[in-house]
């Protein structure tokens, strides 16, 4: 069965392998990127190394709700449904902290708050599959997260590797309560859950700055796994690919799976009911303004 399948950060790295590999599957793949011309040579090169020509682009800043409100009013408007949602893209920013112009940190801003708004204004058009998945890129650096109940908004935290941890911890949260929401209201045809795709040869990592050792870490694991051929982009996007399409994973919901297609336990000892409901809480509030409108 061919599913309608959406991608954030899909013109590189994790998220182009992805997209390349559904796309040779059948799928009908929309790729979403940033800059319209690399999304353009994207969905050309999908094309000719799949011979499928259902490939299709968005193209939103992630770091501006407006922005993912408009491409999803944009997707809204084209398509009636959705089958799946990829929300891959992220990033690992410079220690040096920003804010957006909606006020939000620039880590949260795009690995927390992108994919929650994103997920909310297309739920509409996800209840409308007969199987609809939603899968959350996460990361195995949420195991050292310690995150301040009292510092959503990060300000007091000076490592831009601290923060992109803290705020893929924070997407696994926000991936249980989804779960459960869903659940409870009776919503049984969508899921939701969050993947982590393990160390790859992709540029991940290597324009920011982090300070000499992190960044002297993610430039020698580029280079050794090129070498010694680690994990290429392919690899690294077989969970995604896997829960998106395999019926093994169908009606699973508010899980984590690790980089080898397996269901795995996040770390807990961060974790309370609490802290994930205070965390839900938080972004909503933030939110409400572009899903009021909806």
């Amino acid at each position: 069965m061919t599913k309608l399948i959406l991608i954030t950060g899909a013109t590189a790295g994790i998220g182009k392998a992805t997209a390349r590999e559904l796309a040779a599957k059948g799928h009908h793949v929309i790729i979403h990127g940033r800059n319209e011309q690399k999304a353009q040579k994207v969905v050309a090169e999908i094309k000719q190394a799949t011979g499928n020509q259902h490939v299709n682009y968005l193209i939103a800043d992630l770091f501006s709700m407006t922005a993912i409100k408009e491409m999803a009013a944009r997707f809204n408007a084209k398509y009636d449904h959705l089958d799946v949602l990829i929300n891959n893209a992220g990033a690992v920013l410079d220690d040096k902290r920003f804010e957006t112009a909606d006020g939000i940190e620039g880590t949260m801003a795009l690995n927390v708050f992108a994919p929650l708004l994103l997920t909310e204004l297309l739920l509409p058009r996800l209840r409308k599959s007969q199987d609809a998945r939603v899968i959350n890129m996460s990361s195995g650096t949420h195991r050292m997260a310690h995150p301040d109940m009292n510092d959503l908004n990060l300000e007091h935290v000076s490592s831009g590797q601290t923060r992109y941890g803290i705020s893929k911890l924070f997407v696994i949260w926000n991936t249980q309560h989804l779960a459960a929401h869903l659940q409870q209201a009776g919503i049984t045809n969508v899921t939701v859950n969050a993947s982590h795709p393990g160390m790859a040869t992709t540029n991940f990592g290597q324009s920011s700055d982090n300070g000499f050792w992190n960044n002297l870490v993610y430039k020698v694991a580029l280079a050794i796994g090129k070498t010694f051929h680690i994990a290429t982009p392919e690899q690294g996007a077989v969970t995604n690919v896997y829960l998106a399409t395999n019926d093994a994973v169908k009606g699973v919901s508010g899980e984590f799976f690790n980089n080898k297609k397996q269901q795995a336990k996040p770390a807990t000892g961060e974790y309370t009911p609490a802290r994930e409901l205070a965390l839900w809480k938080y972004c909503m509030a933030k939110l409400q303004p572009w899903i009021d409108e909806n």
